[in-house]
Order: C-alpha cells, then sequence, then structure tokens
C-alpha cells in the first residue's frame, strides 16, 4: 500500500482489542442479512448459507465480516428494530462465535447496534453520519470500533443534489470533522473511530469520483479509512455494467483506494480482492517472493471438459 506522512499506519480500538493497520490493505467481506440487497439479491437467504458465505469469505481472506440487517436501497422501507435483530443476532453468534472473526455490524439504530455488540460484534458501521447520537453513546458504553460514514441523505431516502458539484469532497471533510467531535462528545474515543467517505450515500456518480479523487486529503482527519466501493452505482454509470457484473471497475476503484492510502476496503468479491492485493503487494516490492517460487501442474492449465 502506498503509504506517505500523510497516511500513516493507524490503529482502531475495538471490542476485540486494537486492530493495526499499515504494510497491506485490511479486507473487510460483506454478508447480507436481507432479502433485497441490489447487489446479490438475497440469494443466501437461510442462516447455514450466509455462515457458510462467512467462512468462505474468511478462508478466502477476509479480516472483518460485515454483517447488515437492512438493505440501503431507497425503493424499500426500513425494517423495524426488532426484525433487524432477528436477522442479525442469530447470524453475528455464528460468525464471532463458532468461526472466531471480527465481525461488524452495518446499523444506524442504536438499540440494534448494542444486541450486536451483545452477540459479538466488535464494530459498529454507521451509515447514517451519526444520524443518532445514542448509536456513539452504545461505542462509548461499549468500546466498540464506529465507522463513521459521510452522507446528507436520511437512512433509507436518495439524496442527489447538484448544487455539491465540485465541492463534495469539502462537506465530506467538513461533515467527517464534525461527527468526530460530536462522537467524542459523546465519549468514544479517537482511536475507536474510522471513516467511510460515503461512495454513493447522498452523491452523484460525478459527485463520488470528486470524493474519490482527493481520497488522501481525508488522511488529515486523522484516522483510518474505509473504502466502500464494492460493485457500486458510480461504476456502472462510468461502465454500464449491473452490480455483478462490475468487479472489473471495483478493482480499478480498489487500484486507486490502494495508491491513496486507504486502510480497508469492503467487498463481495473477497478472494478476487485478496488476489489482486497479493500480486499488486509482490509487483510494488512489498511483498517478497522466493525465488524457487514455481507454478504447480494442478493449476497451470483448465481441466479439459470430458
Amino acid at each position: 500500500m502506498s503509504e506517505g506522512p500523510d497516511a500513516p499506519g493507524t490503529t482502531l480500538l475495538t471490542t476485540r482489542g486494537e486492530l493495526s493497520f499499515g504494510g497491506r490493505m485490511w479486507i473487510m467481506g460483506i454478508v447480507n442479512a436481507t432479502p433485497d440487497s441490489f447487489s446479490d439479491s438475497g440469494e443466501r437467504r437461510s442462516l447455514e448459507d450466509r455462515a457458510a458465505l462467512a467462512a468462505e469469505q474468511l478462508a478466502a481472506g477476509a479480516d472483518v465480516i460485515d454483517i447488515g440487517g437492512e438493505s440501503a436501497v431507497t425503493n424499500r422501507p426500513p425494517v423495524t428494530p426488532e426484525e433487524e435483530i432477528e436477522r442479525v443476532v442469530p447470524l453475528i453468534r455464528r460468525v464471532a462465535g463458532e468461526l472466531g472473526a471480527i465481525v461488524s455490524v452495518d446499523t444506524y439504530k442504536p438499540v440494534v447496534a448494542r444486541a450486536a455488540i451483545d452477540a459479538g460484534a466488535a464494530i459498529v458501521n454507521d451509515v447514517s453520519a451519526l444520524r443518532d447520537p445514542q448509536l456513539a453513546d452504545v461505542c462509548a458504553d461499549t468500546g466498540a470500533g464506529l465507522v463513521i460514514m459521510h452522507t446528507r441523505a436520511a437512512p433509507k431516502q436518495k439524496l442527489l443534489d447538484r448544487s455539491y458539484d465540485g465541492r463534495m469532497l469539502a462537506d465530506v471533510k467538513a461533515l467527517l470533522a464534525e461527527r468526530i467531535e460530536l462522537a467524542r462528545s459523546r465519549g468514544v474515543s479517537v482511536g475507536q473511530l474510522m471513516l467511510d467517505p460515503g461512495p454513493d450515500f447522498g452523491k452523484t456518480p460525478f459527485q463520488t469520483v470528486e470524493v474519490l479523487r482527493g481520497l488522501r486529503q481525508l488522511h488529515e482527519l486523522g484516522r483510518p479509512l474505509l473504502l466502500a466501493i464494492s460493485r457500486k452505482d458510480f461504476i456502472g454509470a462510468i461502465t454500464g455494467r449491473r452490480p455483478r457484473e462490475r468487479l472489473a471497475g471495483t478493482l480499478a476503484a480498489l487500484a486507486h483506494g490502494l495508491e491513496q492510502g486507504a486502510q480497508m476496503v469492503r467487498v463481495h468479491d473477497v478472494e478476487a480482492v485478496a488476489d489482486f492485493l497479493a500480486v499488486s503487494a509482490v509487483l510494488s516490492g512489498e511483498r517478497g517472493l522466493d525465488p524457487g517460487a514455481r507454478l504447480e501442474d494442478a493449476v497451470r492449465w483448465e481441466s479439459r471438459q470430458r
């Protein structure tokens, strides 16, 4: 990972201890406990299926599993906190307990966050920009890490305001700085905070691109950065591809984020991202390659179909 004085290795305090970044990008795998995700059509519907997906992602190289019980799509109403808890808590118990994974819960509801942390979640991934400050109270009480994402849109609402063209990056910096202070005023230590610039959330594709081009400037806020670019609309606007056809675009955005010094990436396609990062690290000299390394015959060729 490209690191300089404006992209230092940093740490994140969580209920599972201190996570240390620096030298490589961490991978956050996405496991949706919802029937209406924009990207996977809710194919993994049972608890067993979702736990199996988490296990597959961990085996493929995920460092953190992000579990969410409410889709961000804006053409569906919010689910009740009770239903969201019912969706995520059993899965978190399986993934954090049986699989021993570091789990983040994707929620903006304080009661859901507390239930998730009680079940084993170490991080709260808030996509509302702390719209409900009581979410910070939960993290202060429990010691959970808190991801603060930039958005001006209320949860489950779309906001595409062209008046932000050319000034969205400045707004991201300003709002995240404000929310850092809000979290600290509620008792959250600065070491518990991670920041997400919020690609697509309350942003047109043009505005998302503006923010990602200036991503390095967000290191001025002094906290690690989460890059949530997997299969996003801005990639679709550039390529004309449907969500599942956006892997190449996602990897291109990942390459940019890597160069800009992001510390973690949130993705669906963990195996492909892990391969990308492995090859990138070797070619950049950040990882070595044994002079005697050879490719095994078993993976040299595709097997013939009979």
